[in-house]
């Protein structure tokens, strides 16, 4: 996910150990990618910007890598139903794995507004020097008008009398 920058699009693409893609999108905010391996060895995987060089961005990327472990012993092979203890233990595990999930989602959405805020604020601060030069500006010239309206001005005062 796209966090901070730009229009919050990037291109990405996968390969797996032989050079082959296995996944390419671009201009993508959000996508999901799930892939079980068939090769072993190292994967690539690479974020790019290229047509946007202005703008500087924040990806978040998350990996979950393998299949997650049975809760209880055995619970794949159970041929008997879960005790209500084991059943309780079930069920909290998949609640504590959506607030996992919402914590992730939750996190995320501060950082983009925390970006966003940082940006109004550097806005902000640059609208109000620019005001306060103005300002100055403005007094000053207001100043020397009115002081051109009371200096006396004559109209020999630089020659010598003859």
């Amino acid at each position: 996910q796209v966090i901070t920058g730009g229009h919050y699009d990037v291109d990405c693409y996968v390969e797996d150990p032989n050079g082959r893609t296995i996944y390419k999108e671009t201009k993508k905010q959000y996508d999901s990618f799930p892939h079980h391996t068939e090769v072993k060895g190292v994967y690539t995987f690479c974020f790019s910007n290229e047509f946007s060089t202005f703008s500087h961005k924040t990806v978040y990327f998350d990996f979950q890598v393998g299949d997650e472990p049975p809760i209880l012993p055995d619970m794949n092979n159970r041929v008997t139903a879960l005790t209500q203890m084991e059943s309780a233990c079930v069920t909290i595990h998949e609640a504590l794995n959506t607030v996992i999930d919402s914590q992730t989602h939750y996190r995320l959405r501060e950082a983009q507004d925390r970006s966003r805020a940082e940006d109004l604020n550097v806005r902000v601060s640059y609208w109000s020097v620019g005001e306060t030069l103005i300002l100055f500006v403005v007094s000053v010239g207001q100043v020397m008008l009115l002081k051109s309206f009371f200096t006396e001005k004559r109209p020999g005062s630089g020659r010598a009398g003859t």
